[in-house]
Formats: structure tokens, C-alpha cells, sequence
């Protein structure tokens, strides 16, 4: 007779094979929020149709996660991925080619949102398939930390490629980074048509050798009761609480750095070696986090990363003109620190996703990551929504104006500085309060 099914032996997964696929995935977001706009802006796109379509495209994205949530537990996770890449390699080469339209007739505007809607539906489907087929393949919390940090990895150097490319192949940047003029579009298109062979090369590995696949059994719950098992989980509650304002933390200096290093700093040419060293510590900081993790607790170790991030914003406070070498500091530590943001929470998600069927699904039933990580991946987007939302209008409130000087610097360095410590310190009590709560919650390490 066989071994029981929990029984069962897995060969261990390949991380780094595992990880691969998110470094494609990571530089597809970074042309699709910072480039696109003004990409359609010189095709004659007016601006106030250009925002509504942003917009709306952009909530539509973010309410779809829980259904691509649901949708991934009722299917295998690989056969999701070979649907959705596709869409994701043709809509973002075409997206980033508008002048494709003319030649076809089609008002750019309508180029816009249907290559919109594909590369947006595509990358969705893809990171929440391929997030949730990580939490199956690892066997304990070790090799799911292991998991997640080497997809996240790979996330921040797509990141750094995305955003240096487009200089390299000639693209001279504007504001915010995003390129401009016709050396830009065409540096922008040469990064479309070659996004689909990029994904291609990563997701074989992925695909291939990452691990063999769990047995599942079939997910038959409705949409609504699907999500209100995950939701229902009083410890995915708590976490997704923590996440949500440490990740409001997190975006708020995101939304507001180029204003900070133009008008605080006054060194807005050295911008792109301050975002080289943030997602550069973050890369080499992952492995420590992951074995500090391992030996102290992931709880400990997340809220020691929330402790450098108040001390570091605390202390950047009080930096003002000329201070490039303290401000380089202050992006190597926070740089540091984000390193946990990005493995630790996905992996405590991962464990309690595996875990969930144990602390009270119904009986037979799987543990429904998908439907973890799409609702997870829905307070992301609106992690980004609410930073800009709150931290705009607040500083346009307090009379800031970009070069408006010295008075202006001082409200930009409060919100940029301080109000991301408020949200740090909400969030780092919580966890403190809920450490041994959600640490109880998570399965428990796989003994040899």
C-alpha cells in the first residue's frame, strides 16, 4: 500500500528556479505605472480622458485579484501561468508601441485600453498563480521564506533593469523618471518587443524545474464563500492589518522621493544612484533576513526591520541641502530594511495559506491560497492608491510646491519623513501585541 497523501515525500524545490519568473514579472509594472502615461500623453492622448482611463483601469485591475484568487484554486496553478503570461508578453509589447495604431487605424486612446486591460489581466493572474503555486511548494516555513525571498529578489533586479534600460538604450528622463521624447518612445518600444522573448526565457525555468506539482484536490466553493474562508481566518485578518499599514508606510516615501531629493536634498542628478542603492541593499539584505528569520522568528525579525525603518526616516528628518553622502545612508538602511518588508509577510502569507485548512475550513477542503494572495495582492494596489491619495493632497494643503523653497522643504521633509514613522510605529506595536498570536498560527517546521 502507498503512503498516506500527508505522508507523501516532495523532492525539495529549486528556489532560484523558482524565482526567476518574478523578475519579468517586476520590470512589466515598472513601464506599465511610470512610463505609459506619458508614453500616451505625446501621442495627443488628452490628459483629463488619459486619468479617467488610468484610473479606471487601475481599480478594475485591483478588484479582479480576489476572483483571479478564487479562479487559481479551481485550476492548476501552472496551466494558469502558460494562459496568462501570454496575454502578459503581447499586451505589454504592444502597449509600449502605440504607433502600431496608426498604422492599423485605431485611435490611440483605444490602443491604449485594450493592450491596458490585456497586460493588466495577464500580470494579475500570473503573480497570484504564481505566488499561491510557492506557497504548495514549499514543505515548511524554511523553505517557503526560502521561496519567497528569492522571488523577491529577483523582483527588485527586475525592477532596477526596468528602470535603467531605457537610459541605457538612450532615453533621456523627465520627471519621475518617466522617459520623454522620441528617443524615449523608441527606447520604451525596443523594451516591448523584447519583453515576450525575456518572459519566455524565465518562466521555462520556472515552469520546468522549480519543483513538481501538489495534488490539490479541486476547488468547488462559490466565489463568495471561497473568500470568506480566507477571510474568516482570524490570523490572515491580523497579518493583512499589519501588512496594509506597514505597506502604507512603505509607499508613502515611494510617492514622494523625487520631490524629497529635488527640493530637500537639492541633488536631483544623483536621483538614480539613490534608487540603485535602496533596491541594491534590498537584494543583499534578503539572505540575512531570511536566516535571521529562521533562528529568531519571523515575527522578531519583521519587527526588527520596522524598528531600522523609524530610527532611519526619524533621522532623515533633519537632512536639508547638500546632504548626498547621510541621504546615500539613509536609502542603504531603509534599502536594508525593505529587504524584510519584501520576504517576511509573503512568507508568513505562505505558511498561513498551507496552514489554513487546519484552523477551520471545511472539512475536505484545500487551503485556498489563491484566494490568500488575491486578496493580499488587492491591499497591495490599494496601499498604492491610499500613499498617493493621502500624501499629495496633504502637502498641497500644508502649501508645498514643488521648488517652492525653504518653507516647503520643511512640510515635504514632515510628510516624507515623519508621517511614514506614525504608520511604522502603528504597525510595530501590533505586530509586538500579535507576535505570539500569529506565530501559534503558523505551521510548525518540518523535523527530518
Amino acid at each position: 500500500m502507498g503512503a498516506p497523501p500527508s505522508l507523501t515525500l516532495r523532492a525539495p524545490p529549486r528556489p532560484w528556479a523558482y524565482g526567476l519568473l518574478g523578475l519579468p514579472l517586476a520590470m512589466a509594472m515598472l513601464p506599465v505605472y511610470v512610463h505609459v502615461p506619458a508614453l500616451y500623453a505625446g501621442r495627443g492622448v488628452d490628459l483629463a480622458l488619459l486619468g479617467a482611463v488610468l484610473l479606471v483601469a487601475r481599480l478594475a485591475d485591483a478588484l479582479t485579484d480576489p476572483w483571479f484568487g478564487w479562479l487559481s484554486d479551481g485550476l492548476p496553478r501552472r496551466r494558469l501561468m502558460l494562459i496568462a503570461l501570454p496575454f502578459l508578453g503581447i499586451g505589454l509589447m504592444a502597449l509600449l508601441n502605440p504607433g502600431w495604431a496608426a498604422g492599423r487605424g485605431v485611435a490611440p486612446v483605444g490602443w491604449l485600453v485594450l493592450w491596458l486591460a490585456t497586460a493588466y489581466a495577464g500580470l494579475s493572474l500570473a503573480s497570484i498563480a504564481y505566488q499561491a503555486w510557492g506557497a504548495e511548494l514549499g514543505r515548511d516555513r524554511g523553505e517557503r521564506t526560502r521561496l519567497t525571498a528569492w522571488r523577491e529578489g529577483f523582483g527588485l533586479l527586475g525592477v532596477i533593469l526596468a528602470a535603467a534600460l531605457p537610459s541605457l538604450l538612450g532615453a533621456p528622463a523627465g520627471e519621475g523618471g518617466a522617459v520623454q521624447g522620441m528617443a524615449g518612445s523608441r527606447a520604451l518600444a525596443s523594451l516591448g518587443l523584447a519583453f515576450p522573448l525575456l518572459l519566455a526565457l524565465c518562466a521555462a525555468p520556472t515552469l520546468l524545474w522549480s519543483g513538481a506539482d501538489r495534488v490539490r484536490p479541486r476547488a468547488e466553493a462559490r466565489f463568495r464563500d471561497s473568500l470568506g474562508d480566507a477571510w474568516r481566518d482570524r490570523a490572515f485578518r491580523r497579518l493583512l492589518a499589519l501588512f496594509m499599514l506597514n505597506g502604507v508606510a512603505n509607499a508613502l516615501p515611494a510617492t514622494l522621493v523625487m520631490f524629497f531629493i529635488a527640493d530637500v536634498i537639492h541633488a536631483p542628478a544623483a536621483a538614480g544612484l539613490f534608487l540603485a542603492t535602496y533596491f541594491a541593499a534590498g537584494v543583499l539584505a534578503l539572505p540575512l533576513w531570511v536566516r535571521l528569520a529562521r533562528r529568531r522568528g519571523p515575527m522578531r525579525a519583521w519587527c526588527l526591520s520596522m524598528a531600522l525603518a523609524v530610527v532611519v526616516f526619524a533621522w532623515a528628518f533633519w537632512l536639508g541641502a547638500g546632504d548626498v553622502l547621510p541621504y546615500g545612508l539613509v536609502c542603504l538602511a531603509s534599502g536594508a530594511a525593505l529587504g524584510a518588508d519584501l520576504a517576511i509577510p509573503a512568507g508568513l502569507l505562505a505558511d498561513l495559506a498551507e496552514s489554513g485548512a487546519r484552523r477551520g475550513h471545511r472539512p475536505g477542503q484545500d487551503a485556498r491560497a489563491g484566494s490568500y494572495f488575491g486578496l493580499w495582492n488587492l491591499a497591495t494596489k490599494l496601499n498604492l492608491a491610499l500613499a498617493a491619495g493621502l500624501a499629495l493632497p496633504l502637502l498641497a494643503v500644508l502649501g508645498y510646491r514643488p521648488g517652492g523653497g525653504a518653507q516647503g522643504a520643511g512640510v515635504l521633509s514632515a510628510v516624507y519623513c515623519l508621517l511614514p514613522v506614525l504608520f511604522k510605529l502603528a504597525a510595530l506595536a501590533l505586530a509586538l501585541l500579535w507576535r505570539a498570536r500569529l506565530e501559534t498560527s503558523l505551521p510548525l517546521e518540518r523535523t527530518p
